[in-house]
C-alpha cells in the first residue's frame, strides 16, 4: 500500500507519494478534533453532501488501487499461490490490526475480554477488504472486464440503496439492516443509525478502488510521454466528475452510504488533484511545496495506526482535555483550538516518521 511508485524506466512518479502523504495527513487532523468544535471543512456533512473532510478516506481508497496496479504489473497481473497467499497475509494483518485498535479502546477502560462487543468494521477493515477484491480482480480477471465490474457494481449498489431505502437516515436504511443482521449490533458504529463503513458499502468501495486501479493504468502507460499520460488522467477525472454530479440527480452524493454518485465525484477529483501535483513535481520539478509530505506518503499505514493509538492514549491518560484546555486558554477560539490540537498532533505524527523516512526504513503493511 506504500509501494514505491516507479514510471516505465525505473523513475519515481513523486506524485503518488506526495499525494499519499497529504492523503494520511489530513486523516491524521479530521480525526483528531482537540473538542466538540471544529470548522465546516473539518466536519464529515451530516448527510447528503460534500465537504473537504469528506475527500480524505476515498482518497487513500483510490490510491490503494492504483499502488495495487503498480504493485501487481510488476508481476505481469499474473495469478499465482504465492501471490495469493501474499495477499491474503496482507489482508489478515490490515483487518488483525484495525480490531486490534478497537481492543485497545476497550483495554485503556479495563475492559480486557471485550470480543462480545469488538466493532468488526471501520476504516482499516474497509481497506483490507478493498484491497483483496482489487488484487483478486486484477490477477483473475483480463484488465479490459475491469470497468465492466466497476459499472456493475455500482449498478447493483445503486438499485439497493432504490430499494432498500439506502438513504433513509435510520434503523430502516438496508445497510444499517445487514450489519445488524450480519454483525449484531454490538460489532459496528453505535454512534448513528448508520455505520459509515458497513458490509454494504464495501460493494461501493471496491468499485472505488478499481477506478483507482484502472487510473492507474492510465498513468503507468508506457506509450505515453508523462505530460500526455497526466492530460488523460485530468480529463478522465473531469469526465468522472462530471458523470457524478449527473448521477447525483437521483442517487445524492453521500459519504455515509458511499453512494455512487460519491465514488465517482471523489475519485474524479482525486484524480485532477494526482494530475495537476504530478505535473507541477515530476515535469516543472517543482518539488518543494510537497516534501513536508513525503514522511507521510512512505510510511502511510504505520503513521495512521501510530496516530490512532496516541489519540487512544491522549484521551485515556487525560491529555487531550488538558492539552486542549491550555490552548483554548491561550487562543481564546475553541474552533482555532480544536483545529491547533488536531494540527499539533499530526505534527508529532510527522516527526516520529521523520527518523524513519531519513533512514530509509518503510514500515509496510
Amino acid at each position: 500500500m506504500g509501494a514505491a511508485a516507479d514510471r516505465p524506466g525505473g523513475q519515481r512518479v513523486y506524485a503518488i507519494d506526495a499525494l499519499r502523504g497529504l492523503t494520511v495527513a489530513a486523516m491524521i487532523v479530521v480525526n483528531n478534533a482537540g473538542g466538540k468544535l471544529s470548522y465546516s471543512c473539518l466536519q464529515h456533512s451530516e448527510w447528503n453532501g460534500l465537504t473537504l473532510c469528506d475527500m480524505v478516506f476515498p482518497s487513500f481508497l483510490f490510491l490503494v488501487g492504483l499502488s495495487a496496479y503498480i504493485s501487481l504489473s510488476k508481476r505481469g497481473f499474473a495469478f499465482s499461490w504465492p501471490l495469493m497467499g501474499k495477499i491474503v497475509r496482507r489482508t489478515l494483518t490490515i483487518l488483525l490490526i484495525g480490531w486490534a485498535i478497537h481492543w485497545i479502546e476497550h483495554v485503556c477502560k479495563a475492559d480486557f475480554m471485550p470480543f462480545d462487543r469488538l466493532r468488526l468494521t471501520g476504516v482499516l477493515p474497509r481497506i483490507a477488504l478493498c484491497y483483496f477484491f482489487v488484487s483478486v480482480i486484477a490477477i483473475t480477471c483480463h484488465r479490459r472486464a475491469i470497468a465492466w465490474i466497476i459499472a456493475g457494481l455500482l449498478v447493483v449498489y445503486s438499485l439497493i440503496l432504490i430499494w432498500g431505502e439506502g438513504y433513509a437516515n435510520d434503523a430502516s436504511n438496508i445497510i444499517s439492516r445487514v450489519d445488524h443482521a450480519l454483525l449484531g449490533e454490538n460489532h459496528i458504529y453505535s454512534k448513528r443509525p448508520i455505520d459509515p463503513e458497513g458490509l454494504l458499502g464495501t460493494v461501493s468501495g471496491i468499485a472505488h478502488t478499481l477506478i483507482g486501479f484502472v487510473f492507474g493504468r492510465l498513468l503507468m502507460r508506457k506509450d505515453a510521454s508523462l505530460p500526455d499520460r497526466l492530460l488523460n488522467v485530468m480529463v478522465a477525472g473531469f469526465v468522472l466528475l462530471l458523470a457524478g454530479w449527473a448521477v447525483a440527480a437521483g442517487l445524492p452524493v453521500n459519504k455515509r452510504v458511499w453512494s455512487p454518485s460519491y465514488v465517482m465525484v471523489s475519485c474524479g477529483l482525486v484524480a485532477m488533484a494526482l494530475a495537476a501535483i504530478s505535473y507541477a513535481a515530476d515535469v516543472k520539478g517543482r518539488k518543494a511545496p510537497f516534501r513536508f509530505f513525503d514522511v507521510f506518503g512512505v510510511n502511510p499505514l504505520f503513521l495512521y495506526v501510530l496516530s490512532e493509538i496516541a489519540s487512544i492514549l491522549l484521551g485515556t491518560l487525560g491529555a487531550k482535555p488538558a492539552i486542549y484546555g491550555c490552548i483554548v486558554r491561550t487562543v481564546g477560539d475553541p474552533y482555532v483550538a480544536s483545529a491547533l490540537y488536531s494540527v499539533g498532533l499530526m505534527l508529532a505524527m510527522w516527526c516520529a516518521g521523520y527518523p524513519l523516512h531519513k533512514k530509509k526504513i518503510y514500515i509496510k503493511i
